[in-house]
């Protein structure tokens, strides 16, 4: 099982992040010890600032390569909604040396995924629009209609480089409103107005 993560997807994030608005795709993987499948997140000892990343997460039904983008669709049937956590204070660092960033992306639990899954025969995945609250404020609001790439050009994409194999997360990138957390936070992730998951960070 691999976990795949989209950099810069929607351009608003982009901007906040002061990073150019890609013109292809761009990703980058996180190890399985990253899924965190529990209602709950340690914030790590090494790092002092620890951002959350709401994302639309697709999972892969079935193995593919080199997919034609008029047959992406047909790889997924679920999605979901999942944080991407990331080590911002750590991400700072790597930047400023021109190192990869796994340490800041990929470290355990950093990969949260809801428990809630929804099918995708029931929405217009090409408009989901979903939200993230914070301690009950609401700091991330976005709508797939605002992706740079949507979900069947990222399936093809990806697929260019890496097999896809049943199993397979795909994070599809996070609107802008990205912010710190801190221990006693509850986060609460919606879509469509229902609620996906609740999530105490500890």
């Amino acid at each position: 099982m691999k976990i795949i993560c989209i950099g810069r997807n929607y351009s608003e994030h982009a901007k906040e992040m002061n990073a150019a608005v890609p013109t292809q795709p761009m990703f980058f993987l996180k190890p399985d010890t990253a899924l965190n499948r529990e209602n709950k997140f340690y914030i790590p000892s090494f790092s002092n600032n620890v951002h959350y990343e709401l994302e639309i997460v697709v999972k892969i039904s079935k193995v593919g390569k080199s997919i034609d983008p008029k047959f992406a669709h047909k790889y997924y049937n679920e999605f979901t909604l999942g944080i991407d956590f990331t080590a911002r204070d750590l991400q700072a660092k790597c930047k400023e040396k021109g190192h990869p960033w796994e340490i800041a992306k990929g470290f355990d639990n950093s990969a949260f995924l809801a428990s809630e899954t929804f099918n995708k025969e029931d929405y217009d995945l090409n408009n989901l629009n979903f939200e993230l609250l914070k301690n009950n404020e609401s700091v991330q609001k976005g709508s797939s209609s605002d992706m740079i790439f949507k979900i069947d050009e990222l399936i093809a994409y990806v697929s260019k480089f890496i097999t896809l194999k049943q199993g397979d997360l795909l994070f599809t990138g996070t609107p802008s409103g990205v912010g710190q957390i801190v221990q006693g936070d509850q986060l609460i992730g919606k879509l469509e107005d229902k609620k996906a998951f609740e999530l105490a960070v500890l």
